[in-house]
């Protein structure tokens, strides 16, 4: 490709990002927190194709008329990626991710006081290290809600899971919550379910790499819409 036409490859680019930057189209990409950076990479990527066009119409003039060899069509495929980016947003990790990686479960540092009323709403990552690893103490005698998405395993067990990232999408791993007690009578894998119950001791191994998936007694359970960022980052704070 010549050069202006690697400029116009790279403001596309840039405009792109742009955009995933501006919506929340970049959530399927990449963590919150690498919004600014996203949004510079896409202004530094505009400002180097329009400084391109114009260092190669200014060399043009100098030089008069120039003959430039032709570039191979196939080049032009390098914009099928940028397309896909703009056009076509890939869904957030779920069940199906799920299932075939194994609990990225870890147990933390300390653990944060409970919000007084009930039910104390906890993320996934929350209720599952309290449970697995605090035995549940800051648990006991208390009513919680969690919300996270469906996954039912080749038996039909269900499990409430929220896909946890560090960087982006492709480094996301499961954690999940096997439940137990008050189910809806229909169960769909990737639904999303704002869920209260209690703390259950009981507890169970991940068929994938042995971790551990604690249990949540369900009392109610009530579907509810894709969260504005539907990975949980909180493991990062």
């Amino acid at each position: 490709m010549n050069r202006q036409s690697q400029a116009a490859v790279m403001f596309l680019l840039g405009a792109a990002l742009l955009h995933a930057g501006s919506t929340d189209l970049y959530l399927r990409y990449v963590k919150q927190g690498l919004r600014p950076l996203l949004l510079a990479s896409g202004a530094v990527l505009i400002a180097a194709a329009l400084a391109t066009v114009w260092y190669e119409r200014r060399r043009n003039r100098r030089r008069g008329h120039t003959h430039e060899h032709p570039e191979p069509k196939v080049s032009w495929l390098l914009l099928l990626p940028l397309l896909a980016l703009i056009l076509v947003a890939p869904p957030a990790l779920g069940s199906y991710s799920a299932l075939r990686s194994g609990t990225a479960l870890q147990k933390p540092f300390s653990y944060g006081r409970l919000p007084a009323a009930d039910p104390a709403p906890l993320s996934v990552i929350d209720y599952a290290s309290r449970a697995a690893y605090g035995h549940g103490r800051s648990l006991r005698g208390r009513t919680v809600r969690v919300t996270g998405f469906l996954a039912l395993d080749h038996s039909g067990a269900p499990y409430l899971v929220r896909m946890a990232l560090n960087c982006c999408a492709a480094d996301a791993q499961p954690v999940k919550i096997a439940l137990t007690g008050t189910l809806p009578p229909v169960l769909r894998p990737d639904a999303w379910l704002e869920v209260t119950g209690t703390y259950t001791p009981r507890l169970r191994r991940d068929p994938v790499n042995n971790g551990p998936v604690p249990y949540l007694k369900v009392t109610s359970a009530k579907p509810v819409p894709v969260p504005h960022d539907p990975y949980d980052e909180s493991w990062n704070n």
